[in-house]
């Protein structure tokens, strides 16, 4: 055998050898973690307290009646703003034929607080809240009240309404043994995105 054939046996031998010994014991360090990671949803519940804010028999023309209800954050995502809905019908309960509609003689003041209550926010009168967009008066009743921040999570924010039967100083008649059945639906919305 020719000293070229040993020294290219010997190579393969060796290489063979190397590959043996490499792959059988081929070792090295490790480490492993695991993220558990989760996503919950948050919670928008608007609670009105008490659910009636106004029932109330035997108005005439000129009374006032004051009204005292809470807005309650229930949920766990901060309330930035708050739409009113409104809505009713009247049922002609007496004698004389209405030529006219009860809701524009109940006007509707939105007060300050109960400190304050001759400090109106806004007012306005059943029938045109009606027709109103609800934006409009969650921007000038319950933005200011709620002093531009809106309703934190967990938080209460009082409100107080005034309810007038409005005396025009001529004959109403029309509206005695009348009834009018009031709908309000607040609606709340949650604020902008937030870096969580």
């Amino acid at each position: 055998m020719g000293v070229k054939k040993k020294l290219g046996l010997g190579l393969a031998s060796a290489a063979l050898g190397l590959s043996l010994v490499g792959g059988g014991t081929y070792a090295y360090f490790s480490d492993k973690e695991v993220s558990e990671s989760s996503f919950a949803a948050g919670t928008l519940d608007l609670e009105l307290n008490p659910e009636t804010v106004i029932d109330v028999p035997n108005i005439k023309p000129g009374d006032t009646m004051d009204r005292a209800f809470k807005l309650v954050n229930k949920g766990s995502i901060n309330i930035k703003k708050i739409k009113l809905l409104s809505d009713y019908s009247v049922e002609n309960m007496g004698d004389a034929a209405n030529t006219e509609d009860l809701g524009e003689y109940i006007r509707v003041n939105f007060l300050f607080n109960a400190d304050k209550l001759n400090d109106v926010v806004y007012s306005t009168t059943l029938s045109k809240m009606k027709e109103m967009d609800p934006n409009v008066l969650g921007k000038n009743v319950f933005t200011p009240l709620m002093e531009r921040k809106g309703l934190k999570a967990g938080t209460t924010d009082d409100m107080i309404v005034q309810f007038e039967f409005i005396d025009n100083g001529e004959d109403q008649n029309q509206f005695q043994g009348d009834k009018l059945k009031l709908n309000w639906s607040f609606e709340a919305f949650q604020g902008k995105d937030e870096e969580k």
